[in-house]
């Protein structure tokens, strides 16, 4: 799935448990008529991604859902889903440059006297039917 927002918050890289796990989250804004403030966790080599944008910019996320299940210490039961980026990519929109056909460069003049004889190719009736058509 993809999803299109303005960056609100970037985190530093945060690592967990004995293992080195990492994660770093970024938050994005939608810019929609009713805004979402979305946030995604990009894991482990992933980090690194975020390193090349900043707050402000308006960026397209590439990211799976994950969802699990968690039972605390009182015995209840509790589900929770992460958005998972794996890809990002910068969604700024350039500067429109005004679009101006080349200009081809000019023909040598035909002068008369030239010593140009079109040559006709072929004889008699396919004279007439030398079109490639």
């Amino acid at each position: 799935m993809d999803l299109q927002g303005r960056i609100k918050v970037i985190t530093p890289i945060q690592s967990f448990g004995t293992n080195g796990f990492q994660k770093r989250e970024v938050v994005i804004v939608t810019e929609e008529q009713y805004p979402q403030t979305i946030s995604f966790e990009f894991h482990q080599g992933n980090c690194e991604l975020l390193n090349n944008f900043q707050v402000g910019q308006i960026v397209k996320i590439t990211f799976d859902i994950r969802g699990r299940e968690w039972t605390n210490p009182q015995g209840e039961v509790k589900y929770f889903n992460s958005l998972v980026g794996w890809r990002i990519v910068s969604a700024e929109v350039a500067p429109a440059q005004p679009s101006i056909a080349p200009v081809p460069p000019p023909m040598a003049p035909i002068t008369p006297g030239s010593n140009f004889t079109p040559q006709p190719q072929g004889t008699g009736d396919d004279l007439e039917d030398d079109l490639p058509f």
